[in-house]
């Protein structure tokens, strides 16, 4: 995702087209809420990194000129900046106070959309895993999600 430019954009249609792991050509795609925050994350430019650094590199730190936006001269966001920014933004509502990482939002999201009926899939076709027992590693349903599920797929509940 980090590695998205504003050229491997196709807003119109909410998706993007991004390189997996291993050098495949995916896309992912966005809703609504993210259509309607892109503008102003992109701030009128057309081309260069999508997510970017929230200052200039230092001379020490001179990035690869793909990695440079050519309008504002700011780095493409790194992943471990990135993870920093939101486990910042996630302290208050992280139980430990730590703030949360990528990988738990990754899982997060995947369980969450589980639990919502999702098939295993979409899932996968979401997150470009090719194989469930790597899916299974990411969607854990909570005993609540199951007992619900259970509760409303029981032959015995009363129906009104």
């Amino acid at each position: 995702m980090l590695g998205l430019d504003v050229g491997d954009l196709v807003r119109e249609a909410k998706r993007g087209r991004v390189r997996r792991k291993g050098g495949a050509i995916d896309w992912i795609l966005w809703q609504s809420g993210t259509a309607r925050l892109l503008p102003r994350l992109l701030a009128g430019r057309t081309r260069g990194p999508v997510f970017l650094t929230d200052r200039r590199p230092g001379p020490a730190r001179t990035p690869a000129a793909a990695d440079l936006c050519p309008d504002t001269g700011r780095a493409r966001l790194s992943y471990e900046r990135a993870e920093y920014l939101f486990k910042q933004a996630t302290k208050d509502i992280d139980p430990t106070g730590a703030g949360y990482t990528l990988h738990q939002l990754r899982h997060s999201r995947l369980t969450h959309l589980g639990e919502d009926g999702w098939s295993a899939s979409m899932l996968m076709t979401l997150s470009g895993h090719r194989n469930l027992r790597t899916l299974g590693i990411y969607v854990q349903p909570s005993t609540e999600a199951v007992a619900a599920a259970l509760a409303e797929h029981d032959p015995g509940r009363r129906r009104h």
